[in-house]
């Protein structure tokens, strides 16, 4: 309940800068550009019990929609929404025996994001930031594993816990925050370009949470590497 309550005052706090930013007495803006992103995402799981783990990697690729609404100063501020497909999940690192495993998850992700970006806004270069809240919605998830995998080695992990192996994904959504810093480059012509560096922290758990279950917490948390294309549907300003 607690980490609902921190989502839903991030998208408050994030509903408040976009209401304060359209309020300011700035150079008016009203572009449209959409485009499509692809990426790479290195994720780990936070359990607790606590599984040992190295980053687990995975493919991100979606669709992008930006709206700029105003230039304030320096800053072009823009909101921006996307809907991608992304592979998460976990790598364990066994020093106990020759076993491997690894789960990767399969999600629909959302996120909602405010955008800030300072520099050129139609020819040359522009840094910007962005923040926001970001709902998951679970597609599926497949296990790989090699080694010995008997009673013996299963009895020598850490903690002694093992019920992760054969737990299905048991909260289908998820919901969380996510950030990051990136730089774009505009053109007049031929659109928008930019590679950016996030990180994703969910609010949320993969599996049951409760005083009976295992697992008190059985979060993803991912940095995210992506590239991004976006053309203008139109363009207008004062």
């Amino acid at each position: 309940m607690k980490r609902l309550l921190l989502f839903f005052l991030i998208v408050n706090c994030q509903l408040s800068i976009v209401n304060s930013l359209y309020a300011q007495v700035g150079e008016y803006r009203s572009a449209l550009a959409f485009g499509v992103n692809g990426g790479y995402n290195w994720n780990k799981v936070s359990f607790d019990p606590t599984i040992k783990q190295k980053y687990h990697g995975g493919t991100t690729l979606g669709f992008t929609m930006r709206y700029t609404c105003e230039r304030y100063f320096k800053m072009l501020c823009a909101v921006q929404a996307e809907v991608n497909y992304a592979q998460l999940g976990w790598t364990e690192v066994i020093e106990t025996s020759d076993d491997k495993f690894s789960r990767t998850i399969n999600y629909v992700q959302v996120p909602f994001l405010a955008r800030l970006g300072m520099g050129k806004e139609v020819k040359g270069m522009m840094g910007y930031l962005v923040l926001g809240p970001q709902l998951g919605f679970y597609i599926s998830d497949k296990d790989k594993r090699s080694g010995t995998w008997s009673a013996a080695t299963l009895a020598q992990r850490p903690n002694n816990v093992v019920e992760q192996y054969s737990l299905p994904i048991q909260n289908h959504f998820e919901y969380g925050i996510t950030g990051g810093l990136g730089m774009e480059v505009n053109t007049k012509k031929a659109g928008h370009f930019s590679i950016e560096g996030r990180y994703y922290f969910a609010l949320s758990n993969i599996f049951h949470d409760g005083k009976a279950d295992t697992f008190g917490r059985s979060a993803n948390g991912a940095i995210v590497a992506k590239v991004t294309y976006l053309f203008d549907v139109f363009s207008r300003k004062d």
